[in-house]
């Protein structure tokens, strides 16, 4: 048997007494804490930052993990108190000077519409040609060829033949976190709708669309019960006048870019009023924008308006129980009618059933749609 000769260590020799005055000198011994102190420090650093770390150094994600924690846990760890704060990159993306962008090959004229692949992002707004200068800030237009912003910002979709699934999730640009969730959890099929007075609007939109969402800007409209309940300033009013209520939609419009359509916040009584409707058809229609609603305004038409409506809200009764059957409610009336639309609000258990109910719908033989397929 090989053997391998060792050479010998001679360690210093230090008598007990010697010791002892090391250990009695305060000066020593508050040397040996600083350099402690300072090797803690450096194993920090080296810990924390990714920028110098060990290339055999394994990193271990905790997002697996975050996903099977029990419910309620995971909001534990951070808890919103106070007013939602919008992180700096959502900030820093809506103040991007709003430069003339060309559209993807899906969206230039004489191609064949096609889907893009999952998760690819949409064209980034503005379009050239699809916006202009208003008072207020960019509006949408009709481009010189005819085309539509409702062409040119709605996500492409092609039908494979099965029953078709829409789902319009709404509420968002208000709660970072919720916003931020519904963007990166949700498959990109599932259209979200943004209300105007979210900080970092165009921000969101332009993190929506990246994700590939199609996006709606919502439209705050007069209820039966306002002021009691008030969706906010520069609402539409039902009693307004005519220029009134379009240069409250003007302002509303000029918020952002990239979204093709829009969809009601409240407004029983202000759908219900004929003239209010036709003075805001009329403008939806000149801009060509679609205009979605959650069955508020299923009745209502439009001549040469491009319209949908939801036939269910899905929480309105916000509890998980109650929202599967109205998912199931949804695949069996696509069943007996070819397709079915869905609204929700942007509450948490909301995203979290409709990320769990989207992951299986295609095993169940359905095709999930973007709103806009059913707009007509």
């Amino acid at each position: 048997m090989a053997t391998i000769a060792l050479p010998r260590l001679s360690l210093p020799s230090f008598s007990l007494a010697a010791l002892q005055r090391v250990v009695a000198n305060r000066y020593l011994r508050l040397g040996a804490a600083s350099l402690l102190l300072a090797a803690a420090v450096f194993g920090l650093v080296k810990t924390v930052n990714p920028a110098h770390h060990d290339p055999n150094e394994v990193r271990l994600s905790l997002s697996a993990a975050l996903a099977r924690a029990p419910e309620g846990w995971r909001q534990t760890l951070n808890p919103l108190r106070g007013p939602a704060r919008i992180s700096q990159d959502v900030i820093r993306l809506s103040e991007r000077p709003l430069a003339p962008l060309t559209g993807a090959s899906w969206n230039k004229p004489g191609r064949p519409v096609a889907p893009p692949p999952p998760g690819a992002p949409l064209p980034a707004a503005p379009i050239a040609g699809f916006f202009a200068p208003g008072p207020a800030g960019p509006l949408p237009i009709i481009s010189q060829d005819g085309r539509t912003p409702f062409e040119a910002y709605r996500r492409p979709f092609a039908p494979n033949g099965r029953p078709k699934v829409s789902l319009v999730i709404g509420g968002l640009g208000l709660n970072a976190r919720t916003t931020q969730a519904a963007i990166e959890t949700l498959p990109p099929e599932i259209t979200l709708s943004f209300s105007p007075y979210a900080e970092g609007l165009q921000g969101w939109i332009d993190m929506a669309r990246a994700h590939g969402h199609e996006v709606l800007l919502e439209t705050p409209m007069e209820p039966v019960d306002y002021p009691d309940n008030d969706p906010g300033p520069l609402t539409l009013m039902a009693g307004g006048q005519g220029p009134e209520t379009v240069k409250r939609l003007e302002w509303i419009l000029s918020r952002a870019t990239g979204y093709f359509g829009l969809t009601n916040y409240l407004g029983s009584k202000f759908l219900a009023s004929d003239s209010a409707y036709q003075t805001f058809s009329a403008a939806v229609r000149g801009r060509g924008l679609a205009f979605v609603d959650d069955g508020t305004a299923a009745r209502r038409g439009g001549k040469g308006v491009i319209r949908a409506s939801a036939e269910r809200v899905i929480d309105d009764q916000l509890n998980q129980t109650a929202i599967d059957q109205q998912l199931l409610a949804l695949e069996a009336a696509a069943l007996q009618r070819g397709q079915a639309m869905g609204a929700g609000f942007a509450y948490p258990v909301t995203l979290e059933k409709v990320a769990q109910w989207s992951r299986g719908l295609s095993d169940r033989g359905f095709q999930l749609a973007p709103v806009s397929a059913f707009a007509h």
